[in-house]
């Protein structure tokens, strides 16, 4: 009898245990996740958030390009999981954005096979000569442009050393279709840096280049980021994010909760709304113990309550076994 009876505590609290994991353990999916944190779409009211804008200058082109080219875009991002899983890891480890990976779409639509009339081949469309400086080996029995792996880490060493010299993602688009030297000549002759402002002076296939990035960039995300931005955007963004931030800083959590009783009720808790921010509110009279503890258990990472929930079982566990 008193088997029986710690047998099914036993297995009541494992199936206690099995429940509460499966459902606080598993992780959001990368696009849930990635939604959550994004500010609005352009579409969307203005707000204080602040929220990546098309430049106006390329709207229309994006708008034009998404319409027209709807079907390819559709078919490569049926079939694009492997590929950008394989870039993203190689661009992880040269600490680019992961965006530039749009790159490879408008390039060879992801096919390792694609070949220019020109010469350019693989994903990333290397000429020979280009590769060859980036390692790659380019022989008729072996050219390596068609490996994704070995193609991905020849153009993040490519991006990267443009960047290295515009420090601007824009001009690295352009310059990585075109080669660097039209774009320090459309530079010189417009007197400016900004896209925009020299891109009549850039080739028409290179002007093009970075308009066909930008739209295919809003077509897998819904908006931009930093690739789709001139340096002079950038920089006024992260200004604005700072300025954000800043005002909405969030207190820690031992300045939210004050279980100290002799400190006055109005300071106990800063009356501080960050709803809009976490999705969820913080009470400004959290005096109660109570309170403090569901506040804390919301702020717990997911890690952190699956330990507490396994600490709860086998707390629960030694309570059966005190009653058997």
């Amino acid at each position: 009898m008193l088997k029986t009876q710690f047998v099914k505590a036993f297995y009541l609290c494992n199936a206690f245990l099995l429940i509460t994991t499966s459902i606080t353990v598993s992780p959001l999916s990368a696009h849930s996740f990635h939604e959550s944190r994004l500010p609005a779409k352009e579409t969307e009211p203005a707000s204080d958030k602040p929220v990546i804008r098309l430049n106006k200058n390329g709207a229309l082109f994006v708008k034009k390009y998404i319409r027209n080219s709807k079907e390819c875009l559709v078919r490569v991002k049926k079939r694009s999981v492997v590929p950008f899983s394989i870039i993203d890891s190689v661009l992880n480890i040269y600490h680019l954005p992961l965006e530039l990976k749009y790159l490879a779409v408008i390039e060879s639509e992801l096919k390792p096979s694609a070949l220019s009339r020109v010469g350019a081949r693989g994903p990333w469309q290397l000429m020979p000569a280009t590769a060859q400086v980036l390692g790659l080996k380019t022989s008729h029995q072996n050219d390596e442009r068609t490996n994704y792996y070995k193609s991905t880490i020849a153009a993040a060493r490519y991006l990267r050393d443009l960047y290295a010299q515009f420090n601007d993602w824009l001009l690295v688009l352009a310059a990585y279709n075109g080669g660097p030297k039209p774009v320090y000549n459309a530079i010189q002759k417009s007197g400016s840096k900004n896209f925009w402002v020299l891109q009549n002076y850039l080739p028409a296939e290179s002007r093009d280049h970075v308009k066909k990035f930008i739209a295919t960039h809003y077509y897998f995300e819904g908006r931009g980021s930093e690739t789709t931005l001139t340096r002079a955007e950038n920089l006024e963004f992260k200004k604005m994010v700072k300025e954000f931030v800043k005002s909405n800083q969030v207190p820690k959590i031992h300045e939210i909760i004050n279980p100290n009783p002799f400190i006055a009720e109005e300071k106990q808790a800063i009356r501080f709304d960050i709803n809009q921010l976490f999705g969820f509110k913080i009470d400004s009279k959290a005096n109660n113990p109570q309170n403090n503890i569901t506040t804390v258990n919301q702020l717990e990472t997911s890690d952190q309550k699956f330990k507490r929930l396994m600490r709860q079982s086998q707390e629960s566990l030694n309570r059966a076994k005190k009653i058997i």
